[in-house]
């Protein structure tokens, strides 16, 4: 995918008067977010045990499938059929679903369950304007 792209760092404090020149090209989104493109998807959050974070409700996060997951990804997880976006904690004893809401309760993840790690999350994609849900 190709944008539009003004190549400047903009601080987010006060405007600097320096900065009145700018490189206005074009930059490919794939060479800056995606490292291996046969593997990296887009899944679309719904829900909100993931805002501790910063992923709410109807945000966009890009996954990719060809890193390993470790304690601590934000992993996209299958348990037992179902998807979820979750922390992985992975201690000696057992494996642990952590939402980052203190709403929601840890899902430890029993024994006889199936549990496949389906991606690691490696980006966030924020609405900044209110939007409808698709």
């Amino acid at each position: 995918m190709w944008v539009s792209a003004v190549l400047v760092r903009v601080p987010a404090g006060f405007p600097s008067p320096a900065q009145d020149s700018f490189d206005d090209g074009r930059i490919d989104l794939n060479e800056v977010l995606i490292r291996d493109v046969t593997s990296t998807y887009l899944f679309r959050v719904t829900g909100d045990s993931m805002e501790g974070i910063g992923i709410y409700h109807g945000d966009e996060v890009l996954v990719d499938r060809s890193l390993t997951p470790k304690h601590g990804s934000v992993v996209i997880a299958v348990l037992d059929g179902d998807f979820t976006i979750k922390t992985l904690h992975v201690y000696p004893e057992k494996v642990v679903l952590h939402p980052e809401n203190p709403a929601y309760p840890d899902v430890e993840v029993p024994s006889l369950s199936t549990l496949h790690i389906w991606g690691v999350v490696v980006y966030g994609i924020r609405h900044v304007y209110p939007r409808k849900f698709r």
